[in-house]
């Protein structure tokens, strides 16, 4: 509890206390009241306080309004009834402000709980960046201080402030408050590290590549502190229901209270005007809004909390509400449903090749491999890269010499004294050797070595291990069409669009083409359904923006990723969409529960109050005791399992 809340709280024991021991004094009439008095100031006086100031700044219709003035009520009832020689009632105004109090409180520690516990989900703003001194000792300084370029250091324990790159050292990262996942990331020199992982085993010298304001960590924050600005449309319906409907309820209330009074003494009947007074105070204590306004806001902030406890960042409720309305999910391939990055996918060496003296039996996919990788050494090309890699050793690059690189064609090179060429068909045509057709799908690299074919090597953007089970539950949630786009060869699309199962595919597209794509599907879907985009976030940023819902993939410490989506996966895993749409689902779900629950009580206390057949205490009931069931089924919101 906050210093304010449990202040809140000891009022609430004082007041409690002191109306029991007053149930036990005999003391009649104007002293009572007095007495009562005591414990209704006490717990009551903020409430009179924010009503007064409302009807001041001319916003007079609301909760403290509703509370002050049915309380208020209630006490000068119980001084009316003084007057006429009855026994005044004043425990029922005191015990609704007691009650009301205590409902209050327990929203507050809710919704503070749940902050928490977002915070703690999100608890990645760094508080302090290491510089080292000329003497090499180490100095804490705020991390907005640091300069693009400058050396950090960051101990086991402590966490990256900044994005960078790592000078110097190995470790273990903790990104578990970025992207939901577990697993620890492995990091060396000269890999990328951003902002808010904590590392883990290592120390770590990094150099950094953008300002904190500018940092991954920073435009989170600045995400997840902005998301209640986008409100969704049950939002707004609730902000504009409470706006129209806690006037209707006072006025209902103070016609309750004088026309009945007026038609009996037309009729020629007492007036009772008591009667309906008492009866108007219950139905203004009963009408309070308190429910709603506090459980629909608490449920969306609850949804947004768990889902970004899963590494799922949404950026407003509008989103989080019309992924439940999903029914058309649109992907990108390279980056989305594929790693994205190039791989030997197979090695197929040449019968000349395997039983010449370079290939030797078992070992030629080995040697071809190597062969490729030592003649692609000089080369930056991501092809290049992914032969060297797939050879995972050292390579000695004084072993080859008279590198030839022939525009659209390969490569050429001297390794070890013996003459190999790496490159397309066009590449062996023009060495006058006759080579083997492709048989899978990727791209190929024909090789040469020695004056004979040696063989090919296959190389594929591969499908992520986890995109058959992304689009099996994308149907499970109730998606109806499942589309991929993609700018790459009609071969390729259709062999993953096969693997995944995908309802249609479209191949060979420029950028433009798939806003065309997106607007075709636009026009095909019913009124009500939403569609999504599922990209990258950085080629792909008109068509993000251009879908119902852009959904940014493989967005780790990407800003055009954060700027252009709506809601941004924190790491590359695409079965977190058909996750963010449960999470949606769920969420619509207790707010619409709340909104039934509320109504239909209140609706039939209203009734019951109108017509005299309930008290005040069941009045405290229908206020209170309402809102607290509806705030706990929200708090709901923020458990995901996953």
């Amino acid at each position: 509890m906050t210093k304010k809340q449990k202040k809140v709280l000891i009022r609430i024991i004082i007041a409690a206390f002191l109306m029991a021991a007053l149930h036990f004094v005999p003391i009649q009439g104007y002293a009572r009241f007095v007495l009562y008095l005591i414990p209704y100031i006490v717990i009551g006086y903020d409430i009179l306080r924010k009503a007064v100031l409302g009807i001041v700044h001319g916003e007079v219709f609301d909760e403290n309004f509703l509370m002050a003035v049915a309380t208020v009520g209630a006490m000068l009832l119980g001084v009316y009834q003084v007057a006429q020689g009855q026994e005044g009632e004043f425990a029922e105004g005191v015990a609704v402000m007691l009650f009301y109090q205590i409902g209050e409180l327990f929203q507050a520690v809710a919704v503070g709980k749940s902050r928490r516990n977002i915070a703690a989900l999100m608890d990645i703003r760094p508080d302090f960046a290491n510089i080292e001194t000329e003497t090499g000792e180490l100095e804490q300084v705020d991390p907005d201080e640091v300069e693009i370029g400058s050396v950090i250091i960051v101990r086991p324990g402590e966490k990256i402030p900044l994005d960078g790159v790592v000078a110097e050292g190995i470790s273990t990262l903790n990104t578990s408050a970025l992207t939901g996942e577990s697993v620890p990331r492995e990091v060396k020199e000269g890999e990328n590290v951003i902002s808010g992982c904590v590392n883990i085993t290592g120390l770590l010298k990094i150099r950094t590549t953008k300002e904190f304001g500018e940092s991954t960590v920073s435009k989170i924050l600045d995400l997840v502190e902005n998301s209640s600005m986008k409100k969704a449309k049950t939002e707004n319906f609730i902000t504009k229901f409470a706006k129209y409907y806690t006037p209707a309820v006072c006025y209902s209330a103070l016609a309750l209270a004088v026309l009945p009074g007026i038609v009996n003494l037309l009729a020629g009947h007492p007036a009772n005007w008591a009667v309906w007074i008492i009866r108007a105070l219950t139905f203004l204590v009963i009408s309070c809004p308190c429910a709603l306004v506090i459980s629909i806001p608490l449920s969306f902030f609850g949804g947004i909390g768990g889902a970004s406890s899963c590494g799922i960042l949404v950026k407003g409720s509008n989103y989080l509400e019309a992924l439940a309305q999903t029914k058309y999910v649109v992907f990108d391939k390279t980056g989305t449903l594929t790693k994205g990055v190039f791989e030997v996918t197979g090695i197929y060496p040449s019968k000349e090749f395997s039983d010449g003296p370079e290939g030797s039996g078992e070992d030629a996919s080995a040697k071809l491999l190597k062969a490729a990788a030592y003649v692609e050494s000089y080369s930056t090309h991501p092809i290049s890269k992914s032969l060297q890699e797939a050879y995972g050793q050292e390579i000695d690059k004084t072993m080859v010499t008279e590198v030839e690189e022939i525009g659209g064609h390969g490569v050429t090179a001297l390794v070890d004294g013996i003459q190999v060429a790496a490159g397309n068909a066009k590449l062996m045509k023009k060495l006058g050797l006759s080579y083997e057709e492709n048989t899978g799908i990727g791209t190929v690299i024909h090789l040469a070595s020695g004056g004979i074919y040696a063989g090919y090597i296959l190389i594929s953007d591969v499908v992520k291990e986890q995109s058959a089970a992304a689009i099996a539950g994308l149907k499970a949630a109730g998606v109806k069409k499942t589309v991929m786009l993609t700018g790459d060869s009609k071969a390729v699309a259709d062999y993953v669009a096969g693997q995944l199962k995908l309802d249609e595919v479209r191949s060979e597209l420029l950028p433009a083409d798939k806003v065309t794509a997106v607007e075709a599907l636009l026009s095909e879907k019913a009124p009500k359904e939403k569609l999504a985009f599922v990209g990258d976030g950085i080629n792909d940023a008109p068509v993000l923006s251009r879908a119902d819902i852009g959904i940014a993939m493989g967005a780790l410490g990407s800003d055009a990723a954060i700027e252009a989506a709506d809601i941004v996966l924190m790491d590359d895993n695409p079965e977190k969409i058909a996750l963010a749409m449960r999470i949606s689902g769920k969420c619509l779900r207790i707010v619409y529960e709340n909104i039934v629950f509320a109504l239909a009580v209140k609706a039939v206390c209203l009734i019951l109050g109108a017509l005299g057949f309930a008290s005040m205490w069941l009045a405290i009931f229908a206020d209170v005791g309402v809102m607290v069931l509806a705030v706990l089924n929200a708090i709901r919101c923020l458990k995901v399992r996953q």
